[in-house]
């Protein structure tokens, strides 16, 4: 969106009334004509092309859908969706302007880029201006995925991608050295590594401004399990007050505007499951270094159902994100991680808050593989700290977290963004529940990740924020046949029958011998 003169010189037959239309388009904005629409017969618009609005001194780019349906436009109205409504910041009614938009000046690099050729700076750069703008629509935004997936980029081009997106939008400074930060690739239900990390960091002293991403294809994100606890959507301004305050935040980083051609972008690889190593470390790289960042600790888990799947599969995804950051000037520590089952007991909002809190409190409760992952990861972003010498995080880790330092930090950060009542002894559970049980005696073998979490959001997480799966066996447990593994939690009746049919298709979890547990590769 771009600030530009309305066109007051235009005839007055132009001129349209502007209609919200109620649909989410997730991060594509649609603009919507009547097909008796006499600047649409007259213009020669073509459904799908991109247009310009202009209203309230703004303008935006919209992909154009053609309605029959009054109830939607009328013939004198010009439709918008959601998201590109909520830029133009105009109440509905107000006149509006559209004509056609300009075509992107960078689709010839794109079609360069889809015969398989290789890529410059200033071709990736100009693409994902582009993007950023809007100016493409969602099949060329889709052919520029693809082309990238097919014809793996090379380290060069993943570079130039990474450094072109991390150019367009907000880039932070914090004006002090080290600015850490923490990064998990994904794929590992439960895992709120985050929310022990940053508190045990900022109370130690480092600046640690943690944005955080919402669920997409997930039962839960860093931003959906803070929620439960505190907002997660500040005022830009106020979100920079608290991390100079008290030296870290757990927020949601849609609203920060931190390069925007990735959550672009996002919309389209999320649907195709696409996430190939380039476009993985263009996201995540460009992210951090628009936040402002020094130093990076990145976490790759590896098992048979995480995103990575073996050591050498890690290791060249390791040698990539090393290569990107050193050439951004990006300090970075990259571990690889068990990523054989799931990380706490909990998978859901409600359930993964209920467990960090425990880890917080030192409950006896909290889940040992949460708390020891966190200590882990928190000593080595401590080694980022030029005062602390190497092998000494894991102990000063520790340290902060049983004497209480890292709860008093975590309360004053969720009171600084703005507390929710919760309490970790009584979490507000979804009251629908069934258990899944064990088929046999033996071992917990296997816990498959895909399968855990796919059963948590259908029985309606991170939607239903008290939704999700409790899991009361890990793998190494012994299980007697009929005894419970894992207990699903929903708010409706379709939800837990939803669940309950993907269970009885496969329980995701396997029971044998103990000699059958696969092994596990880690760097810790």
């Amino acid at each position: 969106m771009s600030s530009t003169p309305d066109n007051q010189t235009a005839p007055a037959a132009s001129v349209l009334s502007l209609r919200r239309v109620a649909i989410d388009t997730y991060r594509e904005n649609v603009a919507y004509l009547h097909r008796d629409c006499a600047i649409y017969r007259a213009e020669g618009f073509q459904a799908l092309s991109k247009v310009e609005v202009r209203a309230n001194g703004r303008k935006i780019l919209a992909s154009l859908n053609v309605v029959d349906d009054p109830c939607i436009v009328g013939s004198n109205q010009l439709g918008l969706s959601e998201d590109a409504f909520a830029q133009l910041n105009v109440e509905d009614g107000h006149p509006a302007y559209i004509s056609q938009a300009e075509p992107p000046s960078s689709i010839p690099a794109l079609h360069h880029k889809i015969a398989g050729e290789r890529l410059g700076r200033e071709d990736f750069r100009a693409i994902v201006r582009d993007i950023a703008e809007h100016r493409y629509s969602k099949i060329e935004l889709t052919a520029f995925v693809v082309a990238c997936n097919q014809g793996e980029l090379d380290r060069e081009e993943v570079y130039f991608l990474t450094d072109a997106m991390a150019q367009v939008g907000r880039r932070l400074d914090w004006r002090e050295h080290p600015v850490v930060d923490k990064h998990c690739i994904g794929g590992i239900p439960g895992n709120r590594t985050s929310m022990l990390v940053v508190p045990i960091v900022a109370a130690h002293g480092m600046l640690c401004p943690k944005t955080s991403s919402r669920a997409i294809t997930s039962p839960a994100g860093t931003a959906d399990t803070m929620e439960v606890l505190a907002n997660v959507e500040p005022p830009f301004e106020r979100l920079c007050d608290i991390v100079r305050e008290h030296r870290g935040c757990l927020a949601w980083g849609g609203t920060s505007d931190l390069s925007p051609a990735d959550d672009v972008l996002i919309s389209v690889e999320r649907p195709l499951s696409i996430d190939s190593p380039g476009q993985m470390v263009a996201s995540i790289l460009s992210k951090k270094v628009a936040a402002g960042s020094t130093h990076l600790l990145l976490d790759i888990p590896v098992g048979p159902t995480a995103k990575v799947r073996s050591m050498p599969e890690a290791q060249r995804l390791r040698k990539l994100f090393e290569f990107v950051a050193s050439r951004l000037g990006l300090t970075i520590d990259v571990i690889i991680t068990d990523g054989r089952q799931p990380i706490g007991n909990g998978i859901g909002p409600v359930l993964e808050a209920r467990d960090v809190m425990r880890v917080l409190e030192n409950d006896p409760r909290a889940p040992m593989d949460l708390r020891q992952k966190a200590l882990r990861l928190a000593g080595r972003m401590l080694e980022f700290d030029p005062d602390v010498r190497g092998g000494d995080g894991y102990a000063i880790a520790r340290d902060i977290l049983d004497s209480g330092r890292a709860l008093a930090k975590m309360r004053a950060i969720i009171e600084a963004q703005g507390a929710k009542p919760f309490d970790h002894n009584q979490p507000e559970l979804a009251p629908q529940r069934f258990e899944v049980c064990a088929q046999q005696d033996g071992v917990i073998i296997g816990i498959d990740n895909l399968l855990v979490a796919r059963v948590a959001r259908l029985a309606g997480a991170p939607k239903v924020q008290g939704a999700g799966v409790d899991l009361l066996k890990k793998m190494g447990d012994p299980v007697k046949a009929g005894e419970p593994v894992y207990r699903v939690y929903a708010a409706f009746p379709s939800d837990l029958e939803f669940a309950r049919q993907a269970t009885v298709r496969s329980a995701g979890f396997e029971v044998g011998e103990r000699d059958a547990i696969p092994p596990v590769y880690v760097e810790m």
